[in-house]
């Protein structure tokens, strides 16, 4: 096999045209110019030859890396052709069974291979010898199943120091929490000098369901029989909102014991609201049906003004929460994926939030759930009614069981109405750029949430 550093650099070129058509890849805004080594770790060698890659992509004045896991053998693995990078028989090897089991035996022995560093937890012990799987429907990373026993996600678009989600379950799982699947071990590498995160492994719950399939199955239920009300279905989704509020009150309760909390100041407050309203102003000079919202957008994102700060407090929070970052297993609700919102930088993620932000999130889930059957087909008053009650009694729900463990989140409505709005205003943006036909969604929203048609 060619040497590990030259093979690399000979498909800089082919990167530059491979990384914007895979699904994982986050700059698809503009084209990529340049892609640099940074890192070349030969993890296995001989043949087949695995790699493990960091890369600077170059896209004008922005520069990003990503990390990448390179096969090359003789005889070609069944895996997808979307993985094959240019022509000198070279691959993206995450969907390789025969090499990605090295990565689960280096963390079961805790060793370092070059500057990547393998480690399990204390008191973890791992199986060796399992082949893994990926999973193809993930956005951002890339997460590898062992033997239905192990997770590994690979965190693909990387940031000096230890990513949030690492920290967070190290946190959750130091009181105890409940609601997180288990830390299992990590990958760490060298990014600027810097200890970073590569990689995580946990529990795999096989059996685990997500909140979305979960809620919209309940609405497809609703919809076939929309003469009855939504508590009166067989797939009544409100006794799990209900649990799931009680579960994200819970894990916030966690977080505030493992990390602390601090009050906020009334110059957080005015961040916020120009954070809010500068993102107002971005989208609705790019959608003009925005803009007939916008004086009532502003009007609910300058009452930040007026919130006493005394009433607000701040701590992390998950950041990224909606109905796809949850799983119900038999023993309840787990949340999934506390990295936070991709797209945000990283300091903005780290960043200490309201808790009301994932409350929010999780609000805007529900909507979107109960409207997704709706979109591209016809009007019907009567589905259209039916989506908004399903949507309204889950909403309720969430907020009750949420309630029942901590304060309840409509005690501050107008701040909790203000991160929702923010939140809608961002989704219009996302449905403007990349699904127009689910622009109704959020606009809708908007329209109903201004006017007072749809409370928590």
């Amino acid at each position: 096999m060619s040497d590990p550093r030259e093979l690399v650099d000979e498909l800089a070129e082919d990167l530059k045209r491979w990384l914007p058509e895979q699904r994982w890849f986050a700059g698809k805004d503009r084209p990529v110019t340049g892609v640099r080594p940074l890192g070349v770790t030969e993890l296995v060698e001989g043949d087949p030859q695995l790699l493990h890659v960091v890369v600077e992509v170059v896209q004008g004045d922005r520069r990003e890396p990503y990390q990448l896991l390179v096969g090359r053998r003789t005889h070609p693995p069944e895996i997808a052709s979307t993985s094959w990078i240019g022509d000198l028989n070279a691959y993206e090897a995450s969907g390789d069974l025969d090499v990605t089991g090295v990565l689960l035996d280096l963390m079961a022995r805790e060793e370092r291979v070059g500057s990547l560093v393998f480690e399990h937890e204390p008191g973890v012990e791992l199986e060796t010898g399992l082949r893994a799987r990926p999973i193809t429907s993930e956005q951002s990373n890339t997460s590898l199943v062992y033997s239905g026993q192990y997770i590994l996600k690979l965190f693909r678009k990387l940031t000096p120091g230890k990513n949030k989600d690492l920290l967070l379950h190290r946190a959750l799982q130091g009181v105890g929490s409940k609601h997180i699947a288990q830390l299992l071990g990590s990958i760490t590498g060298d990014l600027d000098g810097e200890p970073t995160t590569v990689g995580m492994l946990q529990q795999f719950l096989p059996d685990a369901v997500d909140g979305w399939a979960m809620a919209t199955t309940s609405v497809r239920d609703l919809m076939a029989a929309p003469e009855l009300h939504a508590g009166e279905v067989g797939g009544d989704f409100a006794g799990e909102a209900e649990r799931l509020g009680r579960a994200v009150a819970e894990v916030h309760a966690d977080l505030a014991e493992a990390l602390g909390t601090e009050p906020v100041d009334a110059d957080e407050l005015e961040r916020s609201m120009k954070a809010m309203l500068g993102r107002l102003d971005t989208i609705a000079t790019r959608v003009p049906e925005l803009a007939v919202h916008a004086p009532a957008l502003r009007g609910a994102f300058e009452t930040l003004r007026t919130l006493p700060a005394e009433s607000v407090t701040m701590q992390y929070i998950h950041g990224d929460l909606h109905l796809g970052q949850v799983l119900r297993t038999v023993g309840g609700w787990l949340l999934i994926d506390f990295e936070g919102e991709p797209a945000a930088p990283v300091e903005e993620r780290h960043a200490l939030r309201s808790p009301l932000r994932d409350v929010a999130g999780m609000l805007r889930s529900f909507d979107y759930a109960a409207q997704q059957m709706l979109v591209g087909q016809p009007d019907d008053p009567a589905l259209a009614e039916r989506a908004q009650e399903w949507s309204d009694r889950n909403r309720a729900a969430f907020c009750e069981g949420y309630a029942a463990i901590a304060a309840d989140p409509r005690d501050q409505g107008e701040l909790l109405r203000a991160f929702e709005l923010d939140k809608a205003v961002y989704e219009v943006g996302y449905e403007h750029a990349n699904r127009p036909d689910w622009l109704g969604v959020p606009l809708a929203s908007i329209a109903r949430i201004t006017s007072g048609g749809m409370t928590p």
